[in-house]
């Protein structure tokens, strides 16, 4: 293959994370000619309705799919968090990459924590599980959705329509605003959704070329734990109309042998959570994310996730 043609959206993230994939395939392959091929999607479009009203996630996804299956792209680079949990026939996931720092941000221009925050004080987020999470500690907080790019959600912010806002500390990270970063959530606070901070390169199923190419980007921890992960969300019929948190990580043990998975469902204002965790054999990740979503079934899932529905 001369030439590899990557789609991607056109946010200033999406392209740092192309161009970062773009940079390492041309070291790995000298003469490789790789290009850009920038989209926009229907979920960059849509600004004034939550994701969860108007498709969820997979509206970040479909525009760059169709590419690859119209011969206009040979790859794309998601934010795995933004993969839907079962992808389309005749697609794969061809690589994920090493993972950055997994945790959420808080971030603000007079604020140190959220715990510092004074009632009634308003806090702007994307993503249901962030909302529900925050309103399960802080009750007094008003949690207000918050769309957009990532500047364009700082500069929301930064105009005062915000007193905090919470996004992902890998973006951040990523595009040079680890300045911005006020305090970290831990954990316990706010776990992270499948596949926070790890990038994935999708391409066509038969395309065994592309995945050749792309095999030397593949981190398998971090593979390992990312499967796991996103099993919980399709074992849930995850996506983001449901507030799911869900992050592994490597167990005590042989270097790489066991996985550790935390997950959690909860209602959108954070009254009702259901947690659970487990260990399990890291060649084995889908069967360890089965078992924990049941887990959260027996714990109250089945439940909240019913009462979510229309």
């Amino acid at each position: 293959m001369a030439e590899l043609r990557i789609a991607t959206r056109r946010s200033r993230l999406a392209l740092w994370q192309a161009e970062h994939v773009e940079s390492r395939l041309a070291e790995l392959h000298p003469g490789l000619r790789v290009s850009l091929v920038p989209l926009s999607t229907r979920g960059d479009e849509v600004l004034d309705q939550s994701l969860a009203k108007i498709g969820g996630k997979g509206l970040f996804v479909k525009e760059l799919e169709a590419a690859l299956a119209e011969g206009r792209a040979d790859l794309a680079v998601h934010s795995m968090k933004d993969v839907p949990a079962e992808l389309p026939e005749g697609y794969a996931l061809a690589a994920i990459l090493e993972r950055e720092d997994p945790r959420d941000a808080f971030v603000s221009p007079g604020h140190a924590s959220l715990a510092a925050l004074p009632a009634g004080a308003v806090v702007g987020t994307s993503s249901l599980r962030r909302q529900a999470q925050i309103a399960a500690r802080h009750p007094g907080l008003r949690i207000l959705p918050l769309r957009g790019n990532l500047d364009t959600r700082v500069a929301k912010l930064d105009r005062g329509e915000y007193a905090a806002i919470v996004l992902a500390a890998a973006g951040l990270k990523r595009l040079g605003l680890e300045s911005r970063i006020r305090g970290y959530l831990s954990l316990d606070e706010s776990l992270p959704a499948a596949g926070q901070a790890a990038l994935g390169i999708e391409c066509l199923a038969a395309r065994t070329d592309v995945v050749a190419l792309v095999a030397p980007l593949r981190d398998a921890t971090a593979e390992a734990c990312v499967r796991a992960e996103r099993e919980v969300n399709r074992a849930l019929g995850g996506n983001c109309t449901i507030p799911l948190g869900a992050y592994a990580e490597q167990a005590a043990g042989p270097a790489g042998s066991r996985l550790r998975l935390r997950a959690l469902v909860a209602s959108p204002d954070g009254t009702r959570v259901a947690r659970a965790e487990g260990e399990g054999d890291a060649v084995r990740p889908e069967a360890l994310g089965l078992r924990v979503a049941g887990m959260l079934r027996e714990r109250g899932a089945t439940e909240i996730l019913a009462a979510l529905r229309p």
